[in-house]
C-alpha cells in the first residue's frame, strides 16, 4: 500500500517465512484488473515482462497465462520454490530468477514491461529505478500496483486488524486510509505518468482462506514466531466464527500506475 514504511519499528520482515500460506491464500488480482490493463495495451500476448519482487509469482503467472513472455525475479528462495511449483502445476512457462530487484543480471533493454506488485517499498529506490531504466526497451513501461483491503470501509478487515495489533503492536500497516496518489512521489524524478487507475472490488474469502491471507501478511507470518502465529490464528478463527458466515467478501482497493522513463536528465544510466 502507498505510504507504508519498509520496516515495522525495527522488526525484520521475512516473506520467505510466509511462503506456504502466501502461495495458497494470497489472492491474485481479479480479472477486472487485467481487463483495465489490456485497455491500456499492457499484458498483451508476446510482451516481454519482468516482474520484480515476484514472491510466489501470482502476477507473473497471470501475465504468462495471457501469452506474455515472463521472467519473475525475487531474492527469497522459499518464495521462488513455491512460484516454480505453482507455474508448473498450471502449465505456465515462467522463468524465475533469484536476484535482487536492484541487480537482476538480466540483459539490458530486454523488457517491454517491468512490474512490481506491492513490492517497490522494499527495494532500494534509487538503484531499482536505475535497473528498471536499464531493463526497459524503448517505449517500455514500469507498472506498480497494489491490492489492499480497506479497514475504514470493511468491518471484517477492521476487526481483523484490531486482533493483529493485539498480537503485534509494532505492525505499521493498520488503518490504511485508502489514499491513492495521482503519481507516487518517489517516481517523479525518473518517470513520467502514462496512466493510472484505482477502483474498489469485494474479494471473496472463506474462513480458511482469510485466515491464511492474514497469516501471510507482514504483521503476522512475516514477523512473528511460529508459536505467536499459531496463537494469533486460533484467536482469528474464533473471531471469524463469531462475526461472519463461512463465505464472505472483504472490500479491497486496487490501484495501478504506468510509468515511462524520463530521458530529460531525471536519471542518467549507462546504455
Amino acid at each position: 500500500m502507498h505510504g507504508l514504511p519498509r520496516h515495522d519499528h525495527g522488526r525484520t520482515i521475512d516473506w520467505g517465512r510466509t511462503s506456504a500460506d502466501y502461495a495458497v491464500h494470497r489472492p491474485g488480482y481479479p480479472p477486472s484488473f487485467f481487463r483495465r490493463l489490456a485497455a491500456l495495451d499492457v499484458g498483451l500476448p508476446g510482451q516481454r515482462v519482468v516482474d520484480l519482487g515476484t514472491g510466489t509469482g501470482a502476477l507473473a503467472r497471470a501475465f504468462a497465462a495471457q501469452g506474455c513472455l515472463v521472467t519473475g525475479v525475487d531474492c527469497a528462495a522459499n518464495q521462488l520454490a513455491a512460484a516454480r511449483r505453482l507455474a508448473a502445476a498450471n502449465g505456465l512457462a515462467v522463468d524465475f530468477v533469484r536476484a535482487p530487484a536492484e541487480e537482476t543480471g538480466l540483459p539490458a533493454h530486454s523488457a517491454d514491461l517491468v512490474s512490481a506488485s506491492q513490492a517497490w517499498l522494499y527495494f532500494d529506490g534509487e538503484r531499482a529505478t536505475a535497473e528498471v531504466h536499464r531493463l526497459l526497451a524503448p517505449g517500455g513501461l514500469l507498472l506498480t500496483c497494489h491490492l489492499c483491503w480497506l479497514p475504514r470501509l470493511d468491518a471484517v478487515a477492521r476487526r481483523t486488524e484490531e486482533l493483529v495489533l493485539e498480537h503485534n503492536p509494532d505492525w505499521s500497516a493498520a488503518d490504511w486510509t485508502g489514499d491513492i496518489p495521482a503519481q507516487p512521489e518517489w517516481s517523479r524524478p525518473a518517470f513520467r505518468l502514462r496512466a493510472m487507475f484505482w477502483y474498489d472490488e469485494p474479494i471473496p474469502f472463506t474462513h480458511e482462506s482469510w485466515r491464511g491471507r492474514i497469516r501471510a501478511c507482514r504483521g503476522v507470518g512475516a514477523t512473528l514466531t511460529p508459536d505467536a502465529v499459531a496463537r494469533f490464528d486460533a484467536a482469528h478463527a474464533a473471531l471469524l466464527a463469531d462475526v461472519v458466515p463461512e463465505q464472505f467478501t472483504v472490500l479491497h482497493r486496487i490501484d495501478a500506475h504506468l510509468l515511462e522513463p524520463r530521458h530529460d536528465g531525471g536519471l542518467r544510466t549507462a546504455p
